[in-house]
């Protein structure tokens, strides 16, 4: 199975910049490039920070592109998004019993879980309280035996980032331990704003950067506490032995210095 994650999107009404880049041309780009090369993936995930400031302007006009794209799409809360208002626009969204944006889906026998990990201001950390912990149980309880993969906004531990690790998920160890004894195959985040993979007790783990700003792996590194790097969005395949995602920099792909013929022969 291939399916698509793409994270923070930062979106302002159109026409207006954000850090001097335009975060729904970037969204525009990116769904264009979705559709072009990747019609077969079997849905997308957005996983938060879906509007920069969480205005219902933001949300109408995410909702009126994603009307006619063609594939599947789950959307998500990071902190820089509000409840309230994705919900008065997504008036159909996900949502559990208690209005938390949480939803879960199976394919091919695969159970995918999207979290609300959303704290809400002035904090940019990341909570997952005990209604929406009561919600994960019963997810997880229900799933059994088959593979889980889980989708939330907010990493549920360190990174390694100076500035990200401190606003992680708040509750990161009361989280995990309802992950313990369940077939949890793989955790996506985003949030960091950085190309991350690796493991974490036994789970794998990727986030992609964002489609605009991103944040230097070292502060410090750039004179300002964004950086200009390259946008991608996760090609994830999904199948019962492996997990493989693959990082697409999709606003940096351009040809070789090279002869369109060179290198196309047999190369085994």
């Amino acid at each position: 199975m291939k399916f698509i994650h793409v994270s923070d999107l930062h979106l302002v009404p159109k026409g207006d910049k954000l850090w001097g880049l335009d975060p729904f041309v970037r969204l525009e780009t990116c769904l264009d490039d979705i559709i072009k090369l990747h019609s077969d993936a079997a849905f997308v995930v957005i996983s938060g920070d879906l509007a920069e400031k969480g205005d219902v302007l933001a949300y109408r006009q995410l909702k009126a592109r994603l009307a006619d794209f063609p594939i599947e799409t789950h959307v998500m809360l990071g902190n820089h998004d509000d409840r309230a208002h994705f919900l008065s626009v997504f008036t159909e969204g996900p949502k559990d019993d208690n209005g938390f944006v949480q939803s879960a889906i199976t394919r091919d026998g695969t159970r995918f879980l999207f979290l609300d990990t959303l704290k809400g201001p002035p904090s940019s950390a990341g909570l997952y309280c005990a209604q929406r912990q009561a919600w994960l149980k019963t997810e997880l309880a229900a799933a059994g035996k088959h593979p889980l993969y889980l989708f939330m906004h907010h990493p549920p531990f360190a990174i390694a980032h100076d500035l990200m690790d401190l606003i992680m998920l708040d509750d990161a160890e009361d989280f995990l331990a309802l992950l313990h004894g369940h077939a949890v195959r793989h955790i996506f985040f985003g949030h960091a704003h950085r190309p991350i993979s690796g493991q974490f007790r036994g789970m794998s783990f990727s986030a992609p950067p964002s489609l605009v700003h991103q944040l230097p792996l070292v502060s410090d590194s750039v004179a300002t506490i964004y950086s200009d790097e390259p946008a991608m969005y996760a090609v994830v395949h999904a199948a019962a032995d492996k997990i493989v995602v693959h990082m697409d920099a999709f606003l940096n792909r351009h040809p070789a210095d090279m002869d369109p013929q060179a290198e196309r022969g047999t190369w085994h």
